[in-house]
């Protein structure tokens, strides 16, 4: 048997059936120029689809509270349903799908304005999508009366919260959100990435942190149904989600799975200067104005 320098065998199972930290980074890069290349109205109507479809995780965790009202761990079972939906759907949902164009900001191969129009633009029609399906809920007799108010339950107890209790529970879900970015590129299989979206988000609910789609469905459903017009809702209860969210999401990509990956600069890709990468609309292969070879041929080309 070949063995490599270390003295550990050379071949195997843990060899072959992993991918290493540069391979993972490389396939978030190639996920990334996808979504940066894509256009606005199919960024858009993606991301409407998940913000309608996200209905099912909301419809999901209100049955499961309903049911079991005084089990945390029993009622998010179906939580994870809706994100199932849409990460394995490939849909694009503001966290989970916007977080790869951060490895190309970071690499200096895409613009930050360029990542915050896939940021607003997706956000935009997940909250669309969400007050779609949350309309429906709310007025369409989906749910039983214990399961509407559960649903309810969700905003009102959530404005009962301090402010920064909603933002530090925020963070904590866009760490955890960003650990199944990472952990989706890294599985080779579907049953492999079912098993990573279920769980994590699993415990998302479980441990009553926040999503900002989720909870951007349970804001407008309890304003539907209590016909409340109030900002408050808005500023004190998902503000802080969102900024929650993005921020530990960012800061989890950066400091954990960025900062760990030695390949970070491709040879044959023009780095974008410090007045593009902070002012101008550059990103992307078909967005460049100079042509350059995708980060992952690089890769393969190494390899």
């Amino acid at each position: 048997m070949d063995h490599a320098p270390s003295g550990a065998p050379a071949v195997g199972w843990a060899i072959g059936d992993r991918f290493s930290t540069e391979e993972i980074f490389v396939r978030v890069l190639a996920s990334a120029e996808e979504e940066i290349d894509t256009r606005k109205q199919q960024l858009f109507f993606s991301g409407l689809t998940a913000g309608f479809a996200i209905v099912l995780t909301f419809l999901g965790h209100a049955v499961g509270v309903a049911a079991f009202p005084e089990s945390p761990l029993l009622s998010a079972i179906l939580y994870p349903v809706g994100f199932i939906y849409i990460i394995i759907g490939g849909y694009q949902l503001y966290t989970e799908n916007t977080l790869p164009p951060v490895a190309l900001v970071l690499s200096r191969i895409a613009s930050f304005p360029m990542l915050l129009r896939v940021w607003s633009i997706v956000l935009l029609g997940n909250v669309v999508g969400a007050a779609l399906g949350a309309y429906v809920l709310a007025n369409g007799q989906v749910l039983s009366p214990d399961a509407v108010q559960a649903g309810l339950a969700f905003t009102s107890e959530g404005l009962e919260k301090d402010w920064w209790a909603v933002f530090n529970r925020s963070i904590f879900a866009g760490w955890l959100v960003a650990g199944v970015v990472w952990l989706n590129h890294a599985a080779r299989d579907t049953i492999s990435r079912f098993i990573i979206i279920y769980f994590i988000f699993y415990l998302i609910a479980a441990a009553e942190l926040y999503h900002v789609i989720t909870a951007a469905c349970e804001v407008l459903f309890f304003l539907f149904v209590t016909g409340l017009a109030s900002g408050t809702v808005v500023s004190e209860f998902w503000l802080p989600i969102l900024l929650g969210n993005t921020i530990g999401g960012v800061l989890l990509f950066t400091l954990v799975n960025y900062a760990q990956t030695e390949q970070r600069r491709f040879p044959t890709i023009r780095e974008l200067n410090m007045r593009e990468l902070l002012f101008g609309w550059h990103g992307g292969t078909k967005q460049r104005s100079d042509s350059f070879e995708p980060a992952y041929q690089y890769f393969e080309k190494e390899d």
